[in-house]
């Protein structure tokens, strides 16, 4: 599994969660994806320092505590960040959208005790989340290639801008860290809100651990959840079928599955196939 480190912004890469969004989708062609050889390269990297050192962590964060303990730790970061929702509806012209967010940021800074209690939703407040990249989607920029970084996992050409714009501009985490020198504590805060996000994903892990490519199954997955966080939650049809390669009439999914397959034959250390364990 990737490192986590790409949630730099609101779940982008919860990657197990967005997976479940896409568990049944039919993965596009792999001539859609020209950076395959390195992206598989560095989705390995991330996946051994997952294993090694960012896993291990989640899972012990979720031994010292409870559900309702991580809940509220999960609510709290959840609202700290929410200024980058803010300032990227600003940015994408959707005023109603920006009110809606600062509304339920000062309702869980405040009533929710610095926001480890969500009274927001409970009045009607839903949770809608946003960044740099849909800011750019929405103003007609391609998301390019598909892309993995190190250490930061999926991405595309368009959406590795929000880590840098996020991060420096609208991120309160960021901020703080960048304002305070306390011999690297400052980014204690950082680090304890990617493990939350982690321990977040132990449970889903089945979805990841049941494909059998899983490079492909979140590749396709981050691409599905960002087309439905651009298009609210409902993209039209039309959008789907492109994306899945359905729109091409000379689509034929058990050849996709084939060509999968004879990929996984040549590269067996490279498959999730327990009987290649």
């Amino acid at each position: 599994m990737p490192s986590l480190l790409r949630n730099l912004s609101p779940g982008r890469c919860l990657l197990l969660a967005i997976a479940m969004l896409a568990g049944c989708a039919i993965a596009k062609p792999r001539t859609d994806d020209p950076l395959e050889k390195y992206n598989r390269k560095v989705y390995q990297f991330n996946d051994r320092l997952d294993k090694a050192v960012v896993r291990p962590v989640a899972v012990g964060y979720r031994k010292i505590t409870n559900p309702p303990v991580r809940r509220s730790v999960g609510n709290f970061f959840t609202n700290i960040r929410m200024p980058i929702t803010v300032a990227n509806d600003l940015l994408q012209a959707r005023p109603k959208q920006a009110l809606q967010s600062s509304g339920r940021f000062m309702v869980n800074l405040t009533l929710g005790f610095a926001g480890f209690f969500d009274p927001a939703s409970q009045m009607g407040l839903p949770l809608e989340t946003t960044d740099f990249g849909i800011t750019l989607a929405r103003w007609g920029v391609p998301d390019g290639d598909y892309l993995v970084l190190p250490f930061l996992g999926p991405s595309t050409v368009r959406d590795v801008w929000t880590v840098p714009v996020d991060s420096y501009f609208f991120d309160p985490l960021s901020t703080y860290a960048s304002n305070h020198s306390y011999s690297g504590l400052q980014y204690l805060p950082q680090v304890f809100y990617l493990v939350t996000l982690r321990a977040q994903l132990i449970d889903a892990e089945s979805y990841l651990q049941s494909a059998y490519d899983p490079y492909v199954f979140l590749r396709d997955a981050y691409r599905q959840r960002r087309l439905y966080k651009l298009y609210d939650g409902n993209p039209p049809d039309s959008v789907i079928e492109q994306m899945q390669g359905l729109d091409n009439k000379n689509f034929d999914p058990e050849e996709l599955l084939n060509q999968q397959h004879q990929w996984e034959q040549k590269h067996p250390g490279q498959s999730n196939d327990p009987k290649q364990r």
